[in-house]
């Protein structure tokens, strides 16, 4: 992973392969944001002059190299572009900052060293800005279970940015350092998710990703118990084996578990973890198949916020549940119409193959409810109707708790993933009735995000607060990278976790 270094170190003296600056969108051109005085200065003031006439104006994430003046030790100046300059008194927000220093940092991949000067007033900023760099200088490159890399052994990848230092950063100051020091172990976790979610699918079944959580657990001091295909039947795991019986690769069912000997509260999250869907008997069409190893999304979101609460010793018991299955069509493939019965007794009619998610995540979720934890929060891939209303940058909200569902919508905007409070409405309970089971899988059509909500409160226990986050818009970007976000697994839904586990440790769960 990229070095985080705080440096306290003019801009212009500090040795590095380039000098990352603000620039901002002014009234009359392009403003050089506050921490580049220095290189500003060794351009004789006139760096905004400079950049204009190469055609820079300040937009957000716009990114402009030039060759540095004389007298600075960084061989080149990237100026990256903030968008608007803030009303006076304002300073730049944090997602500003970290989007700014993701695009540099993509920028300079390949790299050795970046020095990052941008606007930074407090540790909350280099907070901002080591995040986003770290976040933005990610790249896959795992093996391809051949010891080549990911592409190929002719191929080569420059990698990521190798160092990031932070200017304005006090390294000696203890707010600096831990703010240093939770940005990197926070991007690592995330980085684990994506790394996860972007490896290929006969790399990563269930029992390998559960054979990844329990190597994590050993190395981080945290409980793992998993349950294989023999356990999940004599505890009669009905969603889970229903969904992955179709596939060669048996399912799994993972409790990975944080405790803190202080902790006065228990979280218990609860990821999807569909390694591959294909939808199974209910086939998907042709063009919705080459992207399906991202439906582990919501599992790797969980194990990844887990692991960082270890690394951060959070006040709090945060337990997570991995509900891996692998989605295939077969001769012993679940059909539709079958009935499964799930754990804690409940029956569902199975009416749609390709609406599985909810099927692990309802045994896992009344598992973990008989923990009594003191909120549950799912998280899932779960419904392209989710898409449709959010778009793919914006996850919704779902609770059975208002309040809580307004907690989940301030902290995603806390740490600066876009997210959308949902109702539940009571009147799509009903399309949900089963004249052969207690429930059916599928409802209306119309609103099937919402009801595949209200599908999984069923299995909440009485008492327990809950929380659903249907990450499936921005949980894999299909499209060209932007600010801190690549293409591909982007470990959505981590950060708003593991700012949900803090929130927690320090009494305000919501």
């Amino acid at each position: 992973m990229t070095a985080l270094t705080l440096s306290t170190s003019s801009a212009a003296a500090l040795r590095a392969d380039a000098v990352v600056v603000g620039v901002a969108k002014g009234a009359k051109g392009p403003v050089v944001a506050a921490g580049a005085e220095a290189v500003d200065k060794a351009f004789g003031g006139k760096l905004a002059a400079v950049l204009e006439t190469l055609g820079a104006t300040g937009a957000e994430g716009e990114v402009t190299k030039l060759p540095a003046a004389s007298g600075l030790k960084a061989p080149v100046v990237l100026a990256v572009g903030l968008g608007e300059v803030p009303a006076k008194g304002d300073g730049y927000d944090a997602e500003t900052l970290r989007r700014a220093a993701g695009a540099a940092a993509r920028a300079l991949s390949g790299s050795k060293k970046g020095a990052f000067a941008l606007p930074i007033e407090d540790p909350a900023g280099v907070s901002a800005v080591a995040e986003g760099a770290l976040l933005g200088a990610y790249t896959y490159d795992k093996g391809n279970g051949n010891g080549e890399n990911a592409k190929g052994k002719d191929k080569k990848n420059n990698g990521p940015l190798a160092e990031v230092a932070v200017v304005g950063g006090k390294p000696r100051d203890k707010a600096y350092k831990a703010a240093a020091e939770r940005a990197t172990a926070l991007v690592a976790e995330v980085n684990r998710a994506r790394d996860l979610i972007n490896t290929p699918s006969n790399l990563l079944n269930p029992a390998a990703f559960a054979a990844e959580a329990v190597a994590a657990a050993k190395e981080h001091g945290l409980k793992t118990e998993v349950l294989d295909e023999k356990a999940l039947k004599k505890g009669g795991y009905g969603g889970i084996l229903g969904v992955g019986q179709g596939s060669d690769a048996p399912p799994r069912l993972v409790r990975i578990a944080y405790t803190h000997p202080k902790a006065e509260k228990t979280l218990a999250l609860v990821g999807k973890g569909i390694t591959y869907d294909s939808g199974g008997i209910s086939l998907k069409p042709a063009g919705h198949n080459e992207t399906m190893k991202c439906d582990m999304s919501g599992a790797a979101a969980v194990f990844a916020a887990v692991v960082t609460a270890a690394k951060l010793g959070l006040r709090v018991n945060l337990t997570g549940w991995l509900a891996l299955a692998e989605n295939m069509p077969s001769g012993s493939a679940t059909r539709p119409g079958d009935v499964l019965s799930m754990y804690g007794g409940k029956t569902v009619e199975v009416l749609n193959t390709d609406a599985e998610g909810r099927l692990v995540l309802a045994d896992a979720i009344t598992r973990a409810g008989e923990e009594k934890p003191d909120a549950i929060v799912d998280v899932a891939t779960l419904t392209g109707a989710m898409v449709l209303a959010l778009g793919n940058r914006t996850f919704g909200i779902m609770t059975n708790d208002e309040a809580f569902r307004t907690t989940l919508h301030e902290i995603a905007g806390e740490v600066g993933e876009q997210s959308w409070p949902m109702p539940l409405p009571d009147h799509l309970r009903k399309g949900i009735d089963s004249p052969v089971a207690d429930l059916a899988n599928m409802g209306e059509r119309m609103g099937g995000g919402l009801v595949a909500g209200i599908f999984l409160k069923e299995f909440v226990a009485d008492g327990i607060t809950w929380g659903h986050l249907d990450i499936a818009g921005p949980a894999f970007n299909e499209s060209g990278p932007f600010g801190y976000t690549p293409k591909g697994g982007t470990g959505a839904a981590v950060r708003t976790l593991v700012r949900l586990a803090e929130r927690t440790a320090d009494g305000d769960l919501g």
